[in-house]
């Protein structure tokens, strides 16, 4: 991005800023007994969306924050609700500009766009809101720094900062949670990736995106993919709980994400954070359980729904397990003298020399092909060498990038 003019930075924080209105009335929403139930179990339960009238339609007394991501934000924007902000801020931006590229125009009005999305969230509720970045920040530690600080100063009280796992990312987070700033380190699909970012990184919540493991088990044909998901949050939540034990400094929290249905919302109690899209909170209210059936399963080790013996279904233990090696591996790491200056490609480089084979470097043309596929992805076309966490990560953020693309288009279309 162009230097940008401390004076254009102040405009940008004044349109991506709002004063906040009187909070809906606390009366307005009721107590949903089987939340409440599995509130008793131990996690926060948030609202997984970005759309305001349908969060208030599902919203119960038992939910404590939001979160939103490229994918949601996308579908708001296209709905047309922020076309008002968005007209008056292209109006209002496009004179004091400056040089800014056409591209770094638009990577300015979206961060004032996310910002209303989730102020109108926070107005409304009261609550924390997590804001992703922009999946082009990705790889770009001095950006993702950036933008993160520039979305925490809009709502410090209530914005949690979402940030892609990317070996940038995990530096850019290791330097933001040192300055206080709420991170939500997100995309995560292995309690190998979440110990890592636990221990190098402490961000206050990581991820495991459990509903999407299930697919791509069951999509590729390596099993029925049931309790693949259930199976690697479970086990991230013990190692977890296991390094908060041991260091009262540790604060990673995980939040259980990509949630399909009600059976996996109570197969995930006790968990410390489960973000629930509103239809699978929906199917949860509707299952027929009764609250006391609701007990924590943090303990459990589900059999998972996987043909180890294939290759790839054999890979997939490394979703879960945390073995010996990558331990070691995590603890030279973190005596790494330059540890604090290293660049993600040194943080790669440094890992491979241990036998941490965490981050594939994938070429430009394999990203390509991911956002062409999806972000559920067909694995047979990929070498042994990558990992399936590295390659759901790498998918997930290239499809949270074609919603992007499709949410700056419309940005886009006000600038013609």
């Amino acid at each position: 991005m162009g230097t940008a003019t401390e004076e254009f930075d102040g405009i940008v924080h004044q349109l991506a800023s709002r004063e906040l209105g009187q909070p809906d009335p606390v009366d307005q929403y009721k107590s949903e007994p089987l939340l409440k139930a599995l509130k008793a179990t131990g996690p926060e339960l948030w609202i997984d969306t970005g759309d305001l009238e349908l969060a208030r339609s599902v919203w119960r007394t038992e939910l404590t924050a939001l979160t939103t991501n490229n994918t949601l934000a996308n579908q708001v924007v296209q709905s047309g609700a922020m076309d008002d902000v968005i007209r008056s801020t292209v109006e209002k931006l496009k004179d004091a500009a400056g040089s800014l590229s056409r591209e770094e125009l638009i990577l300015e009005i979206g961060f004032v766009i996310n910002c209303h999305i989730a102020l109108r969230l926070v107005e409304a509720f009261r609550v924390k809101v997590s804001v992703e970045l922009h999946p082009s920040l990705a790889r770009d530690i001095g950006k993702t720094l950036r933008y993160a600080r520039r979305y925490y100063s809009v709502c410090p009280e209530y914005f949690i900062v979402k940030i892609p796992l990317t070996p940038e990312g995990y530096l850019s987070v290791r330097k933001l949670g040192r300055e206080g700033i709420p991170i939500n380190y997100t995309l995560g699909f292995s309690a190998r990736q979440n110990y890592l970012a636990a221990r190098l990184s402490n961000p206050d919540y990581v991820n495991v995106f459990l509903g999407r493991l299930n697919q791509v088990v069951a999509d590729n044909g390596l099993g029925s993919g049931e309790m693949v998901g259930e199976k690697v949050t479970l086990s991230t939540q013990r190692e977890l709980r296991q390094l908060r034990a041991v260091n009262p400094n540790a604060r990673s929290r995980l939040i259980g994400a990509s949630i399909r249905n009600g059976e996996q919302v109570a197969a995930l109690a006790g968990l410390d954070v489960l973000t629930i899209p509103p239809k699978a909170m929906q199917d949860f209210v509707d299952s027929g359980r009764k609250p006391d059936s609701i007990k924590s399963q943090v303990e459990n080790d589900p059999e998972p729904g996987v043909d180890l013996d294939q290759m790839w279904g054999a890979k997939c233990s490394a979703l879960w397990e945390v073995n010996d090696s990558f331990r070691q591996g995590i603890d030279q790491l973190m005596g790494a003298p330059n540890l604090d200056e290293m660049t993600g490609e040194e943080l790669t480089g440094f890992l491979e020399s241990r036998d941490v084979h965490l981050f594939h470097r994938f070429t430009q043309a394999e990203l390509d092909s991911m956002y062409d596929h999806g972000k559920i992805p067909k694995i047979s076309a990929w070498p042994e060498s990558v990992g399936l966490d590295d390659l759901m990560t790498q998918s997930a953020l290239m499809s949270f990038r074609k919603d992007q693309d499709a949410l700056d288009a419309r940005i886009e279309s006000f600038l013609n």
